[in-house]
């Protein structure tokens, strides 16, 4: 049966190296993808100490905390001066809304006063000398030893001139005696645009009686301006 020759297996022997089973190496995919975590972390880290925001110790975070905190504080206490000032804003503007409504009215009271005060001036009755200023309207009385008097002087045009003078009064009475005698009394400057109210009272001698006076008012030369008679009522 040696021509088929020996159906023995030859036994396997090891190389001088020792076993020749081959080692496992590491796949080159992992190599490359933990090489770019790597990179990537240091990248990220080198990007972030350069040019991220700087990290804070405890205490400059514990120091922004209470700088945030007194931030918020003046905001708020802005706000509140903020808030106060618009209120008093609103209290002036309306303030001044009702001034202002209530100048209007004055204002349109002061022309309906104007215009009714032109109509009784233009009825009153002339000075009967017709000098201007003259003399429209007097009315004297006596009382407690004083002589009131309430006078209208006007002139003849509202667009004259301010008329500038002094006016006296020549008061016709008598004494206790019986003795009549007129008493001359100055009493005071006058002022007179188109039309002017004089009232007051001047003083007369002790136990004088008035029964009529002459006004006279006189210009700043001196001259009379106008001059009336008017009896005293009792």
């Amino acid at each position: 049966m040696a021509l088929f020759g020996s159906s023995k297996r030859t036994a396997f022997k090891p190389t001088p190296y020792g076993s020749t089973r081959k080692k496992r190496r590491v796949p080159r995919w992992l190599i490359l993808m933990l090489t770019g975590v790597v990179l990537g972390s240091g990248g990220l880290l080198f990007v972030q100490k350069s040019y991220g925001p700087t990290l804070l110790t405890v205490e400059q975070a514990e120091q922004l905390r209470q700088d945030l905190n007194s931030t918020n504080l003046d905001k708020q206490r802005l706000q509140s001066q903020v808030d106060r000032q618009n209120h008093e804003l609103e209290e002036l503007r309306t303030g001044l809304e009702k001034q202002t409504r209530r100048a209007d009215t004055a204002e349109k009271s002061f022309a309906d006063l104007q215009a009714s005060v032109q109509m009784l001036a233009d009825a009153v009755p002339p000075d009967p000398r017709g000098t201007t200023p003259g003399i429209r309207a007097a009315d004297f009385s006596f009382q407690n030893g004083e002589l009131g008097y309430k006078l209208l002087v006007m002139q003849d045009k509202p667009d004259a001139g301010t008329f500038q003078g002094k006016m006296e009064f020549a008061v016709e009475g008598r004494y206790p005696s019986g003795q009549s005698t007129t008493v001359d009394i100055p009493v005071s400057a006058v002022e007179i645009g188109y039309f002017g109210a004089l009232a007051g009272a001047a003083e007369l001698p002790r136990g004088f009686t008035p029964a009529q006076v002459t006004i006279r008012i006189r210009d700043q030369a001196g001259k009379i301006a106008a001059t009336r008679t008017i009896r005293v009522s009792r």
